[in-house]
């Protein structure tokens, strides 16, 4: 009988070891295997076409009230309104979700929606794309009936594989993949919907601990003959109607690029071959200014690039909602002892659609920042996030760069996990009035003004304890976090 015992416990053992072996391959491979054909993409700087700066902004007023002035999902339905032939649109949160306080300001989903049904009834011949996130059918959970109704409309709607993607959270994805990915997904009503109203299968919850997501935000319609774009860090979603964001609306060959990226999309996720026949994109050297659209891990080396080419005299200034990733801090202090001027605008991470939030990471992030002298602030807000993700670098020699997009600075944003899209401007901040916009939009919400209050000092939301930091470093490291 003993004998039997130890048998039985050697076998145990070994089965253990054979599954810890699995899951370490499985979480190896899902971590690093190859991306799916178009994804990282590294465009060639093009020449400037019609290129314009908008923001979405609030502010706190003489009243003690919060106010927005907004612009760039009016310039999106104005986009969909002129198209005749072709729309493609590819965003993250496209539902009515509120979370525990509703945002009452704009319902941005029902807009969006009715607007592109509107147009497919002016134009039966148009065609037009929406890709989007499973997270607004929260994993397959829930019907949406905003994109039953696009489709039956005629309108072709993409879902985003992201098991094609690389795993962010390879801990707990290897499990998932091995063991539970098999279950399939379904509508159910056994959980509550983490994200809103309604109720969702437990299949699909055990998803969402994935945190990988089709994280981008991206507007291409024609105009004339040819095409024009947007791209922003802002979504179409009812919650986040009141954020702060930033866009760049453009013309010119770089629309050409990012309609080829948003193919790749179309690609590896199930959707129409090709969604547009792409004019030939002729060879063209840019005159003084150029645009470029870079997307996944690409957009970090353009980060990167950026502030490595600060030194004494030169100017860079960050507004970003998450700010972690340790090789864009490291480059930001070592552009600090090059004593280039650096100013960074955060939000303080307190407010999730009407959940209290802890801080992380832009608190410790900011504290270790704060530390070495360069200087912070806060975004003042009452319940909607300073959303925004932009940086703008100003040499001595009148020369700009502008990134800005749907990328956080994170480790999840900027290293082939999510999905990704940003644009880089570059030239002369006193010929290009986007850069001197987007210049000017920085400094007012820096200072502030008589009547406008946009920021507060850091001290506001200064936190230099010591387990946030420890809890920040173990998230950015590991994947276990939303940011």
């Amino acid at each position: 009988m003993l004998g039997i015992t130890r048998a039985g416990g050697r076998i145990a053992i070994a089965l253990l070891v054979a599954i810890g072996l699995l899951l370490l391959g499985v979480g190896i491979y899902h971590s690093v295997k190859p991306l799916p054909a178009g994804l990282n993409y590294d465009g060639p700087l093009r020449p400037v076409g019609d290129v314009r700066f908008l923001s979405d902004t609030s502010y706190i007023g003489p009243d003690d009230q919060r106010h927005l002035e907004q612009s760039i999902f009016d310039e999106v339905f104005a986009m969909i309104g002129a198209a005749e032939r072709f729309v493609l649109i590819d965003m993250f949160l496209f539902n009515a979700f509120q979370g525990e306080v509703p945002e009452e300001h704009r319902a941005l989903s029902a807009e969006l929606t009715e607007r592109l049904l509107a147009q497919k009834r002016r134009y039966p011949d148009l065609q037009a794309h929406l890709i989007t996130d499973p997270i607004n059918t929260v994993y397959g959970g829930q019907r949406a009936v905003h994109l039953d109704r696009l489709e039956q409309a005629g309108i072709t709607v993409t879902v985003t594989r992201l098991e094609a993607l690389r795993d962010s959270n390879p801990l707990y994805s290897s499990i998932w993949r091995t063991f539970l990915s098999y279950w399939g997904t379904g509508t159910g009503t056994r959980l509550e919907n983490p994200l809103g109203d309604g109720r969702i299968s437990l299949r699909s919850f055990l998803i969402l601990p994935n945190f990988k997501a089709n994280h981008r935000k991206v507007v291409i319609a024609d105009q004339g003959d040819g095409f024009a774009a947007l791209v922003t860090s802002a979504n179409p979603h009812d919650g986040s109607s009141a954020h702060g964001n930033v866009a760049l609306r453009f013309t010119g060959p770089a629309v050409l690029d990012l309609l080829t990226t948003e193919q790749a999309v179309l690609a590896f996720s199930g959707g129409p071959a090709e969604a547009v026949n792409l004019p030939p994109q002729a060879a063209s050297e840019p005159a003084g200014a150029g645009l470029r659209v870079v997307t996944e891990r690409a957009i970090k080396q353009a980060l990167l690039s950026t502030i490595n080419r600060v030194n004494a005299g030169d100017r860079l200034d960050i507004a970003v909602f998450y700010l972690s990733d340790r090789d864009i801090v490291n480059a930001l202090l070592a552009a600090h002892d090059r004593q280039a001027q650096l100013r960074l605008l955060l939000d303080a991470n307190k407010d999730a659609f009407g959940r209290e939030k802890n801080g992380i990471p832009n608190r410790q992030t900011a504290l270790e920042l704060h530390r070495a002298g360069i200087p912070v602030r806060w975004c003042e807000t009452r319940g909607e996030q300073c959303h925004s993700k932009f940086m703008l670098a100003r040499h001595a020699d009148g020369q700009a760069t502008l990134i800005v997009g749907s990328a956080n600075f994170t480790r999840r944003n900027l290293n082939n996990l999510n999905l990704e899209t940003n644009m880089v401007l570059t030239g002369q901040a006193s010929q290009l009035t986007a850069l001197a916009e987007a210049a000017e939009w920085f400094e007012l919400r820096w200072f502030n003004t008589a009547d406008k209050r946009f920021s507060v000092d850091y001290p506001v939301y200064a936190d230099e304890r010591l387990w946030p930091q420890a809890l920040y470093r173990f998230m950015e490291a590991t994947g276990i976090s939303t940011f």
